[in-house]
């Protein structure tokens, strides 16, 4: 597939009779592959993909990345996954203890190199509003707000931002809120991976098995995507043995059963 200057989300395909997987590990194994080894990363509440896909690259190909987690462990080791992103067993093994204001603090100093955060809706300059549907005043719905996100997306060096349900409710021409702004680097959804360029996002790849005009309809802002828009590579092998082995409760999935949002 092609690359513009940076990392590709490239693994290698496998050949017919690969191990079957669905979004929920096409998004971890993505997420995963968008992590650089040495990398400073962070995830915040309501985040079991990214805490998934960290723990997925510290084991493939990105041992020394730092991972800093809401519940405050800095490459902690647990023995099982939580539910929560905030469960205390994030604390197992950690090698230290790190606050919100420590976290804010590095990444004010240039120091946090990737934020995982989310939103209800995503416009096509990689807003995100996690504040209200509707008018402010009196929105239909109040969203739980976006905690550090404002604070992290201009001042991380990139932010990834994922969405497990990709439609036009959630990523939409026109925000009714903007909660944050800055650097988003990537998306990831169940049906592609948008990319950031030159301020806005483009389509680097569609999932397997999804359809271009079935993308382009799911959308609410302009993409273009055909018959020549690279295909994300599945899965391996590897990735999905070693995704059983630090996920095997399948606390990866959870997300597509809630209609919770993740953030920071």
């Amino acid at each position: 597939m092609t690359s513009r200057g940076h990392e590709s989300i490239s693994g290698t395909v496998e050949p017919e009779g690969s191990p079957s997987f669905g979004p929920a590990e096409m998004m971890a194994v993505v997420l995963a592959r968008l992590i650089r080894d040495g990398e400073t990363v962070f995830h915040g509440v309501a985040s079991p993909l990214p805490m998934v896909a960290i723990l997925l690259a510290k084991r493939l190909h990105a041992p020394n990345c730092v991972y800093l987690g809401i519940a405050g462990g800095v490459d902690p080791r647990p023995e099982r996954l939580p539910a929560s992103t905030v469960g205390p067993e994030l604390l197992a093994g950690t090698r230290s203890l790190v606050t919100l204001t420590d976290l804010f603090d590095l990444a004010a100093r240039g120091r946090l190199d990737t934020a995982f955060l989310s939103g209800a809706q995503i416009d096509a300059g990689g807003r995100i509003n996690l504040s209200v549907v509707g008018d402010f005043a009196r929105p239909k719905v109040r969203l739980p707000g976006g905690a550090g996100s404002a604070a992290l997306m201009p001042s991380a060096r990139r932010t990834i931002l994922w969405r497990t349900k990709h439609d036009r409710r959630s990523f939409v021409d026109q925000l009714d809120f903007v909660t944050a702004a800055g650097n988003v680097d990537r998306v990831v959804t169940p049906l592609c991976v948008l990319r950031s360029v030159d301020g806005r996002l483009e389509v680097e790849s569609i999932h397997p098995q999804v359809l271009s005009e079935d993308l382009v309809a799911a959308t609410g802002f302009r993409i273009e995507a055909g018959s020549e828009t690279p295909v994300t590579p599945a899965p391996t092998a590897q990735e999905l043995a070693l995704l059983a082995d630090v996920d095997p409760d399948g606390v990866r999935r959870s997300e597509f059963a809630s209609s919770s949002v993740g953030g920071g």
